[in-house]
């Protein structure tokens, strides 16, 4: 299978606190006689790169070039940490991390201790300052961040609170990147999101976001209403609200929010999920992809990333067959009852959005048809198609028809970008889910007469409106089974 998107050569900065995450494993078979805690015999230990480490290891195993820039303590854990890096291996053209790591004699190396039992955490043991860099050590921190700006395509702000990421580095690193017109992506802790001003996008969990806006983010309507309160703090183009099991929501600065479900095939280990997560989607937009669609990308990272264990990375062709997976349930969940269709409606209006419908058989899906839904979404904030049954198509069209049945019909036209849902009916007419869905515009193809458009009448009589779609000359269904029939 090819993949569907290509990091090679990107360079990314990774800028922020560095740790050293350690993992020790063991097994537990009595009860300490001093006091009832477990008694850990160790059977390994293993260290990694941790916080900003981790996501620049993400940026590498997706095959682009990290530019990590952080401090370390002059101890015992900051050596071991540039050990692990010099071990991984210089940046290349085709992946790794270029570390521009300064020394720091003021504070300790952040190191995060797990003890694990049956793969099951039992004890965490965190070694760690929170202290703001020293001003000397800071401005350290932003010549080696001015130093790499020019050869990077986008950047990345690592915040773990633990001190790197001072008021001085945070401004100077966004204003500069603003002006090398480089994207910005902030994965916050600090609760104080007006830190992050004029990011491009933050990206704070479902909790980070109740303690900056006192708004729990229960459903996707809250979330949405966090969302454009981060928005007004931090100035941001959008705000990606991570949101565990339920997914993620996408809240953009212009045009409506998105909420994309999880697709986890089971949770192992959340460890370092944030991080893939940022990796993915910061390569995604420097790769030019559209930001919902880097999203997607994202979260579909993160779910392959929760079902391993530990702070672990995933590969280019991992991530790829995640994006199969999204994109395919992505399809399904287009495909509605009316009973769910309605459900979505009243979610989709509580946000503002205005709703828009079409209809037909869809028998042989052409270019046409494709430019008047792309058309049509144009002029509405969600499209719904009303799709024939086959039932239906055939007392329509003749028992010849239809050509494709209405499973196939139905995947296709989910299939199309300006589709956001699909509705299969049985009735000859589309007048049942017209009266229940209540549409903002009715949309149809300009072949037909305005006064001759099924639910037309009923449609602007609640105030909505009534369009027609210019069509594509020489694009139809039966004119394209007739040049099939003729070459047989």
């Amino acid at each position: 299978m090819e993949i569907g998107f290509d990091f090679t050569g990107l360079r990314v900065i990774v800028l922020g606190d560095l740790m050293l995450d350690t993992w020790v494993e063991g097994h537990v078979d009595r009860i300490s006689p001093e006091a009832p805690i477990p008694v850990l015999r160790i059977d390994r230990r293993r260290e990694m790169l941790g916080g900003a480490g981790n996501v620049a290891r993400n940026i590498a195993a997706l095959g682009a070039c990290a530019i990590l820039i952080g401090i370390l303590g002059e101890d015992a854990a900051g050596r071991r940490f540039s050990e692990i890096l010099g071990a991984l291996g210089p940046s290349t053209s085709s992946g790794g991390i270029e570390g521009r790591l300064v020394a720091s004699a003021s504070a300790p190396t952040t190191v995060k201790t797990r003890y694990l039992a049956a793969g099951q955490q039992i004890l965490r043991v965190d070694e760690e300052t929170a202290e703001p860099a020293p001003e000397a050590v800071a401005r350290h921190v932003i010549d080696a961040f001015d130093g790499a700006l020019a050869a990077a395509d986008a950047v990345i702000l690592s915040d773990y609170a633990k001190g790197a990421l001072t008021e001085e580095v945070l401004a100077h690193a966004v204003g500069a990147a603003r002006r090398a017109n480089k994207r910005v992506i902030a994965d916050p802790k600090n609760r104080d999101f007006s830190r992050y001003r004029g990011v491009s996008v933050l990206t704070p969990n479902r909790l980070e976001a109740l303690a900056a806006t006192g708004i729990d983010c229960a459903d996707e309507a809250s979330t949405e209403r966090a969302g454009r309160r981060v928005l007004e703090t931090a100035e941001a183009e959008a705000v990606i609200v991570t949101r565990g099991a339920e997914g993620l929501s996408l809240i953009p600065r212009e045009g409506m929010a998105s909420h994309v479900p999880s697709r986890a095939r089971g949770v192992f280990d959340v460890s370092g999920a944030g991080d893939t997560l940022v990796a993915a989607l910061a390569l995604a937009l420097a790769s030019g992809m559209p930001l919902l669609e880097a999203a997607q990308l994202a979260n579909a990272a993160a779910g392959v990333v929760v079902a391993k264990p530990g702070t672990a990375t995933l590969s280019a062709r991992e991530l790829s067959d995640a994006q199969s997976e999204e994109r395919a349930g992505e399809i399904r969940r287009k495909i509605a009852s009316l009973e769910e269709a309605l459900e979505r409606v009243a979610e989709w209006r509580a946000a503002g959005a205005r709703i828009g419908f079409t209809n037909g058989c869809f028998d042989l899906i052409h270019p046409g048809h494709v430019t008047l839904l792309t058309k049509a979404r144009r002029d509405c904030d969600r499209l719904i198609v009303a799709l024939n049954s086959d039932d239906s198509v055939k007392r329509l069209k003749g028992r010849d028809r239809p050509i494709q049945n209405e499973a196939a019909r139905s995947t296709i036209l989910a299939s199309i970008a300006a589709v956001d849902l699909v509705v299969l009916f049985p009735e000859d007419d589309p007048l049942r889910l017209i009266a229940a869905i209540r549409p903002d515009r009715l949309f149809k193809g300009a072949d037909y007469a305005l006064d001759a458009v099924v639910g037309g009448d009923f449609v602007r009589s609640y105030g909505g409106e009534v369009s027609l779609v210019p069509l594509e000359a020489g694009e139809s269904t039966t004119a394209t089974i007739s040049r099939i029939a003729r070459q047989n």
